[in-house]
């Protein structure tokens, strides 16, 4: 659909936690305004805005969708966000795009641990958010009960906007306070409904909460307090611009109602939105910089759009979803990617409905779109007219919580797999890929580990490529603790030019990250200029190897004190020789240790998870570091934990809070590793070099 203000656009990101039927919402909405002809449903695979293979296979949204739907002679944009904690990055995305949140909670099942994230996003956006109560058609709902539940979670600034007719298998419409009229449908009906009278049965819960609405926006605006004194009541106007103004300014949390698989209270919603939520003027714009400076984008001015999402489709190739910030942005024009200082030119701008897109000759103030084919331009990007200076903040990136190594199934996919995690990684942010400089692994790293292993189903059913997964190597390290002295001495003869080299070396501990120092103490020809530099390769080289269970020595310095050479039989692989043997005479003597990598570990959690989390930590070898109050009531601890501890922690952490928790890990520092637990690794690397 083609508009050409920006006073007809709403984009409404559509959020909430797993199961809560915002998918089913948004194909209810689509196939009520003729977009779809038919009712689509996520247990079909057919819906437009669940449509990769994996998101088809397992039935839930796992990476935002855009869609549009023409109501009223507006276009309502649509992001379809996915509800898991491990997709929390595109959720952020989403809200990022939109002037307005729609936070769907499952009326059976009340607020879960997404509702409470989202609607902290959301906050922090300073998002206008509607409330929407899904699955009203369930058994056992309580439209009362759940709006108490909502009010104690929220605050009073929750406020319904509409209330259902009648309950649970017998929900049949929808009732709007600001007009009083009431919507009536046909259960698994054509969505749109027909108008009607409200039923006398619920004239008392229409009376009870559209006085709590005419109360709430009253209270919202001096002039309209005083309005409502004089005359007891507010007009059907006033009501209706108190409450968008209240709503813009999150002062008011409206409530709708509906169950979108029985397309009841569809029409209601779109209506909803087209009258109360705000317009892409009313934003008050995206923080970032301009001309060095912070400010706020929006309005007026050079074309400036937010690239929010990209999309690597193997048939279609990368399609990427942008946020028209201000100005208007052209079909077969070139831009600046100023986010990365590189030209881009723009060529078939999109109408988006799920990945398919339809051509427009241009974008206007606040539309969303796509556009096929860009070269450099990835997520978080800003793309603005040539000659500007401006580039729009993106949301924060999770650090990945766990890494796995992948291998190709088949020899020759080494490629193939490098490619096809860069495309992955181009459209989930919260995914990182590539090789690990300490280890050699292939390392794929996400959220969690129902995150990896998803990516893992995509680059088999996207791109044709089987991996295995492995927990990643834990890069120990080996140390000494004991200042010693050894000797080398290589000699060969076996007819003809023999071999000779013989060095003597101190070697002693460095402090942690010190790495490896050597000197050469040589005073006079013992050992000529020319054969020193061997004598150090050698020990870097046997080094490297390792010498308790074949990891790499580090924080240590060698100091070459003494040697002799032969004329004839002495050469730089002799002296390379003989320094790996006098380094392995001087690891016999040092006090060899392994060290182990030490996470700094920050858990996010409630209070009532704490004692169970510390317990659990202990048991990891974990040294707590501190406590304290986060925001909204969560507590932080902070610890540090051997890597090899963490390398399943976010499935653990997870049952053990019911998914209430979550926590971020970086690398901190090396540490001895503990006796017993050097004994069992020394004791495996003794038996898998034996096997070989």
């Amino acid at each position: 659909m083609q508009v050409e203000s920006s006073e007809q656009i709403r984009n409404v990101a559509v959020v909430g936690h797993n199961d809560t039927g915002k998918t089913t919402l948004i194909s209810s909405m689509l196939f009520a305004s003729g977009v779809a002809n038919r009712f689509t449903k996520v247990e079909d695979g057919n819906t437009v805005t669940d449509f990769d293979p994996e998101e088809i296979a397992r039935g839930y949204s796992i990476g935002l969708a855009v869609c549009h739907v023409p109501w009223r002679k507006h276009k309502v944009n649509l992001v379809d966000c996915p509800g898991s904690g491990i997709f929390m990055t595109d959720s952020r995305a989403g809200l990022r795009a939109c002037d307005a949140a729609m936070l769907c909670v499952n009326a059976a099942a009340g607020i879960q641990v997404t509702t409470e994230k989202v609607w902290g996003y959301a906050e922090r956006m300073a998002l206008p958010t509607f409330l929407h109560l899904t699955k009203l058609d369930r058994e056992n709902v309580d439209f009362d009960g759940c709006l108490e539940l909502l009010r104690e979670k929220f605050g009073r600034g929750v406020v319904p906007l509409q209330v259902p007719i009648g309950s649970e298998q017998g929900f049949s419409g929808v009732v709007d306070l600001v007009s009083g009229k009431a919507t009536l449908y046909e259960r698994d009906g054509d969505a749109k409904g027909r108008a009607g009278e409200p039923p006398a049965e619920v004239a008392e819960l229409i009376e009870e909460h559209r006085s709590a609405l005419v109360e709430a926006v009253a209270e919202s605006d001096e002039a309209l307090m005083e309005s409502f004194f004089e005359e007891g009541d507010l007009s059907e106007e006033q009501l209706r611009e108190g409450l968008r103004s209240a709503v813009r300014r999150r002062e008011i949390f409206p409530v709708m109602v509906s169950s979108g698989l029985h397309a009841i209270g569809t029409s209601a919603v779109l209506d909803a939105l087209v009258d109360v939520a705000p317009t892409p003027l009313e934003n008050p714009g995206l923080p970032g910089r301009e001309g060095g400076e912070e400010s706020v984008i929006g309005g007026e001015g050079a074309a400036t759009a937010l690239v929010f999402k990209t999309l690597n489709d193997p048939f279609s190739g990368k399609v990427t979803f942008l946020r028209v910030v201000r100005g208007t942005l052209q079909s077969d024009t070139a831009y600046r990617n100023n986010s990365r200082d590189a030209d881009e030119r723009i060529g078939h701008l999109m109408h988006m409905q799920g990945k398919s897109g339809e051509n427009t000759p241009h974008l206007v103030t606040g539309d969303i779109g796509g556009v096929a084919k860009l070269k450099v331009t990835q997520t978080g990007d800003t793309i603005a007219e040539k000659g500007t200076d401006v580039v729009i903040d993106w949301v924060r990136v999770p650090v990945p919580a766990i890494s796995f190594a992948i291998e190709p199934k088949s020899k020759g996919d080494e490629e193939k797999i490098g490619d096809a995690c860069t495309k992955l990684v181009e459209e989930d942010q919260a995914l990182t890929a590539g090789r690990d400089p300490q280890t050699g692994e292939f390392l794929l790293s996400g959220t969690g580990q129902l995150h990896v292993e998803i990516a893992v189903a995509k680059l088999k059913s996207r791109f044709k490529v089987e991996v295995i997964l492995h927990p990643p190597k834990v890069p120990y390290r080996e140390t000494i603790r004991k200042k010693v002295e050894a000797h080398g001495r290589h000699k060969k003869q076996s007819g003809g030019r023999g071999q000779f080299a013989d060095c003597k070396i101190a070697m002693e501990p460095l402090p942690r990250g010190g790495e490896f120092e050597f000197k050469d103490e040589i005073f006079g020809g013992s050992i000529p200029q020319n054969y020193r530099p061997a004598v150090e390769k050698g020990i870097l080289e046997a080094a490297e190897r390792g010498y308790l269970a074949g990891y790499p020595v580090v924080d240590f310095r060698v100091r070459l004190l003494d040697g002799q050479y032969h004329d004839v039989d002495s050469s730089e692989m002799a002296f390379k020789i003989a320094g790996s043997l006098a380094f392995k005479e001087a690891m016999g003597k040092a006090q060899a240790v392994m060290l182990e990598p030490v996470m700094q570990v920050e858990i996010s959690t409630s209070e009532e998870f704490m004692g169970d989390i510390m317990s659990d930590l202990s048991q990891r070898r974990g040294k707590p570091q501190g406590m304290e109050a986060g925001a909204r009531g969560a507590q932080i601890i902070r610890a540090t934990v051997p890597m090899a501890e963490m390398l399943h922690y976010e499935t653990t952490l997870r049952s053990m809070t019911q998914g209430r928790s979550n926590f971020t890990m970086e690398f901190s520092h090396y540490e001895e590793v503990p006796r017993q637990v050097q004994d069992k690794l020394v004791q495996e690397a003794q038996r898998a070099a034996e096997a070989s």
